[in-house]
């Protein structure tokens, strides 16, 4: 997951726990369908198969960029699973990606410290840095905090210099994702902006909050610039750069990469559906993105999300449910570097006049549900938002309790303006960070309880939305 979606306050609704139920009319028999939810969820943490297809995920297959070999074998899979749970119909959708290789060669290493001598620090590239040859290049170092830092320096300052970005992750903000989304911009944009100064390389200190030496990847983006050797670097190395730069501030740094560009693939974003009996041309959409970085195994980013939608249609099979509506689950292809799958199948839905009323992604990890942030259309917004409210007390006794307008997930935001309610599911936020991206992001950092926990809530809201609509 690389973007955080905002929209306006003056666009939504938020649904504050000062709201009585009293203020609305009722729409449902509460009392009757938060007995039947709790039944699914039942059902659910008792014969939940998600966390064996992700253990697959991740221990057969592994990380997954789009249009690796490694990808196309998780394409393969959730197909199978899919129709062996009984999906009405599975296919997939064809989309042309940029395909990036890491390589085997990662090094960055502090040459001839006067107090410390070489010293090797903790890096990895990041996704479509540049490589090197040979041995690599080796260039001084200058350290900035921020954008504005990096401006105030001349071309001539920084030319054939390595640029490094040491500007931390706000620990003081409640929320890691507002933490993650003030900074994240040093990664994306950070190594093209050095490099228009005449930078040759760029070290990021890591996106997280967990202090300790494990380097973070992620997509820089270059644009039309010739992309430079570009690394995310540890915690612990990156205050140790800082602290020796501060004494020795002519201090030289090799870099040795060994990523390559390889042109576009063919990716596949994997579709299945329970077709509806009754509105069967309107949808509701549960997904997550399939690809995901390659020094870990994406068991969070996304793999979670991708087995959690696929487990809403296996409920619904597992326990005979015949939904109203259609339930279509979209595992997105290359979310992480460009959204070429979301945007791809958001115009053939708008091509094809697909009606798409509602759509729900996870794409923040596996950890215990907290709840939904939700956006529409201002015209849409305030019908589906007072629905919702008439839902809020259901979902209090799951523990779902933060259900409010701000944001929703990046692959599902490319249907906001064809009139479709959105909604990103939110598990707790403390923890995503210390995994994202990362060589740790493993099957055995996710908790089966709290990912079937998860998968519950989506299908909780999925069977209310079939049932009552959501416009």
């Amino acid at each position: 997951m690389n973007q955080v979606i905002k929209i306006s306050a003056t666009t939504l609704i938020v649904l504050l726990w000062g709201w009585s139920p009293t203020m609305a009319q009722k729409t449902l028999d509460e009392t009757a369908e938060t007995r039947t939810i709790k039944n699914i969820y039942k059902n659910m943490l008792l014969e939940s198969q998600s966390h064996d297809w992700l253990h697959y995920l991740c221990k057969n297959i592994g990380g997954r960029l789009g249009g690796s070999p490694e990808y196309a074998a998780a394409v393969n899979y959730t197909s199978f699973i899919l129709d062996s749970i009984g999906a009405d119909s599975v296919w997939t959708q064809s989309v042309e990606v940029p395909y990036w290789r890491r390589g085997e060669v990662e090094k960055a290493t502090l040459i001839n410290s006067q107090k410390m001598g070489n010293v090797t620090l903790q890096v990895a590239a990041l996704g479509f840095s540049g490589g090197t040859e040979g041995s690599g290049i080796t260039a001084p170092i200058i350290e900035v905090r921020s954008f504005e830092e990096l401006q105030k320096l001349s071309p001539s300052q920084v030319q054939g210099k390595i640029i490094f970005f040491n500007r931390p992750m706000d620990r003081a903000r409640l929320n890691t994702f507002h933490a993650y989304g003030a900074a994240v911009g040093q990664r994306t944009r950070g190594p093209r902006e050095a490099a228009a100064l005449g930078a040759v390389g760029a070290i990021i200190r890591s996106m997280t909050v967990k202090y300790d030496d494990v380097p973070h990847s992620g997509v820089t983006i270059f644009k039309d610039q010739t992309p430079i050797p570009a690394v995310g670097i540890g915690l612990q190395s990156a205050d140790l750069l800082s602290e020796i730069l501060a004494e020795e501030p002519n201090t030289r740094v090799n870099l040795q990469l060994s990523c390559r560009h390889l042109g576009m693939r063919t990716a596949h974003t994997v579709i299945g559906e329970i077709r509806g009996s009754e509105f069967p041309d309107e949808i509701i959409l549960v997904g997550g993105h399939l690809d995901s970085w390659d020094i870990g195994e994406g068991a969070h980013d996304d793999g979670a999300g991708c087995v959690q939608a696929m487990d809403v249609l296996h409920t619904y099979r597992r326990l005979g449910i015949q939904p109203k509506r259609t339930i279509r689950c979209v595992l997105f292809a290359n979310e992480e570097n460009g959204m070429y799958g979301a945007k791809e199948y958001a115009r053939l839905a708008k091509q094809n006049k697909e009606n798409h009323i509602a759509a729900i992604e996870s794409d923040a990890g596996g950890h215990t549900p907290s709840g939904f942030r939700m956006d529409a259309m201002a015209g849409v917004a305030k019908t589906s938002f007072e629905r919702v409210k008439d839902w809020r007390s259901i979902f209090a006794s799951l523990g779902v309790w933060d259900i409010q307008g701000g944001g929703s997930a990046a692959d599902i935001s490319q249907l906001k303006d064809q009139g479709t309610v959105l909604f990103g599911y939110r598990p707790d936020s403390q923890r995503y960070f210390d995994y994202h991206h990362a060589e740790t992001d493993t099957w055995e950092t996710v908790h089966r309880r709290e990912l079937v926990l998860g998968a519950g809530a989506m299908t909780a809201l999925v069977y209310l939305i079939d049932n009552y609509g959501i416009k």
